[in-house]
């Protein structure tokens, strides 16, 4: 489900709510009441995905190793998500996926070929994004970041992070014409 879904079901919620209880909400322009309830709903959400960030975490993203010679650049996970979490090192993206058992996914940054990030409206309304990742990793050419929190920023860190990786390892690029 979408963060656009759950944002509309919690606001079908509270319109029930509101319309079950014996409040009196006639002095409240139409315009009014959708902009509260609005910003319930994107507060909800919020109080939720911070709720899930102090839970304890199956994929508790201190505990993964790390080698010696990577430095983290970013650590994170989609908004409101419990099975799926991402670290952006100076040398790969790791995608920790998995409730109970874990699935490892490493992709490296010297494989990347073009990195994009998209926000459709409500996404940027809330500040959410996806980025997605294309390269020449032979297991998945195609990789999506869902839902990250500040979207451009991480992605301008993944690209600072790429075009390192690709100078220390002598990769160059070169367009043909």
């Amino acid at each position: 489900m979408t963060t656009n879904e759950i944002q509309k079901k919690i606001i079908d919620a509270i319109n029930k709510s509101i319309d079950h209880s014996d409040v009196v909400l006639s002095m409240i322009s139409e315009e009014d009441k959708v902009k509260l309830i609005e910003e319930i709903a994107n507060s909800v959400l919020f109080t939720f995905d911070e709720y899930i960030n102090e839970a304890p975490d199956e994929n508790n993203l201190d505990e993964i190793p790390i080698a010696i010679d990577e430095e983290i650049l970013w650590k994170g996970r989609p908004f409101l998500s419990l099975t799926e979490s991402y670290i952006i090192t100076s040398e790969r993206i790791k995608i920790i996926t998995g409730f109970i058992s874990r699935k490892v996914e490493n992709y490296e940054l010297i494989r990347v070929q073009d990195i994009d990030y998209k926000q459709n409206i409500g996404e940027r309304i809330i500040g959410l994004g996806d980025i997605t990742i294309r390269g020449h990793d032979p297991s998945d050419p195609s990789i999506i970041l869902r839902n990250i929190t500040k979207p451009e920023d991480v992605y301008e860190l993944l690209r600072k992070g790429w075009l390192l990786a690709r100078k220390k390892h002598g990769l160059q690029f070169r367009e043909y014409m």
